[in-house]
């Protein structure tokens, strides 16, 4: 039986597509503990390259912070681009173990708006450019388990209410992946 009081919510898309904001959104609402594979991937590496070792160690690491957060029955979100299944599967594999309520959020936006906020960042953890987001949009493997698409395309009050009802869904409706 799902512990109902915790829950696990992975915040998926492409660079540029709001992922941050729709995290902290998720945070303020639940208390939660934000695990960012920006945030991670700098505290690993010094001078990160973005090597394919790199970023499965850095993915690695999240599952693990992710697996203490729960084990102290807190609220996790993991922020990240998590294109890749082979990422999000362990991701999924530990909140099944906890056997907490569990929330996929992929985070879309229209390409101008995506390019024109890649190109507007400032002091922000994330290194990708408008090539990086090129070079993922179309290897984004599909997401195989139920999801929730937010689209980030408008204003941050539509953004922050398409939020707060796949949150409040999840927890009437105790999604856990099976």
């Amino acid at each position: 039986m799902p512990d109902t009081d915790t829950m696990f919510v992975l915040v998926c898309g492409l660079p540029g597509a709001g992922k941050t904001t729709v995290a902290g959104e998720v945070v303020d609402r639940l208390g939660a503990v934000r695990i960012r594979t920006d945030v991670v991937r700098k505290d690993l590496f010094e001078d990160p390259q973005y090597s394919d070792a790199e970023t499965d160690t850095v993915y690695r690491t999240v599952v693990e912070r992710a697996d203490a957060v729960l084990d102290d029955d807190q609220h996790v979100v993991l922020d990240g681009t998590f294109r890749e299944r082979d990422f999000r599967t362990p991701a999924y594999a530990v909140a099944r173990e906890h056997g907490v309520e569990t929330v996929v959020l992929k985070v879309e936006a229209d390409d101008a708006v995506v390019k024109r906020r890649i190109r507007q960042r400032e002091g922000d953890a994330s290194d990708a450019d408008v090539s990086i987001y090129e070079h993922y949009r179309d290897k984004f493997d599909p997401i195989q388990t139920d999801h929730v698409v937010v689209d980030n395309s408008g204003s941050l009050d539509e953004t922050c209410e398409q939020v707060r009802r796949a949150i409040d869904r999840a927890q009437a409706t105790d999604p856990t992946i099976t």
